[in-house]
């Protein structure tokens, strides 16, 4: 069984990053990518490395790998850790190593004590995730919005905004998100340019 969990939790890495709309090599970074950004190449490349990073770091640790189920994600420095740890001795383990994952400038614990999700419980948090990246791509009141500015994380169907956000834009992406269904919690981790 551990076996199988180290392939499943790198093809899961996989799958979240190759999820993103934004490239990870700098090649792929391309002057069109960078219109739906307000980060720079720079800074896009840094949140990739982050949470490459600490996935990396979290999967050497065999307790974390075996025993949590733990989402990273990287926006501007700043690292938002979702998912469930059964227990405070390891959820403070897993904060521990990402806090010193280098660029890391802010952490944002939402880390459960609670067993790991299970597969049916991850599917309905993915077509939660979707339908929200639905709804959001059919703004059309705010000519400067591009819905890839926004990251969209759902875990146990709490859902985290997380982007670089005027104000405005941030009230209508978390009004579009609450008429979306089977929502629980909303919870915004914006960073405000305004």
């Amino acid at each position: 069984m551990k076996k199988l969990l180290l392939p499943i939790a790198l093809l899961n890495f996989l799958l979240i990053t190759g999820c993103t709309s934004v490239a990870t090599n700098p090649e792929e970074i391309t002057e069109q990518s960078l219109l739906q950004e307000r980060r720079n190449r720079e800074t896009i490349l840094m949140d990739k490395g982050i949470e490459a990073e600490a996935y990396s770091e979290l999967s050497s640790e065999e307790d974390i790998l075996n025993q949590c189920h733990v989402t990273i994600t990287a926006y501007n420095g700043a690292a938002l850790i979702t998912g469930e740890s059964p227990n405070e001795e390891l959820k403070k383990k897993i904060i521990s190593i990402v806090q010193v994952v280098p660029n890391v400038k802010l952490i944002h614990d939402n880390l459960s004590i609670a067993n790991p999700s299970d597969s049916s419980s991850r599917a309905n948090d993915q077509l939660i995730t979707d339908t929200i990246r639905t709804a959001l791509s059919q703004i059309r009141t705010m000519p400067d919005f591009d819905p890839a500015m926004v990251k969209v994380i759902t875990e146990n169907g709490t859902v985290y905004l997380m982007g670089f956000v005027r104000r405005d834009e941030g009230a209508v992406v978390i009004n579009v998100t609450k008429l979306q269904p089977g929502i629980k919690q909303i919870i915004t981790v914006f960073e405000y340019a305004d």
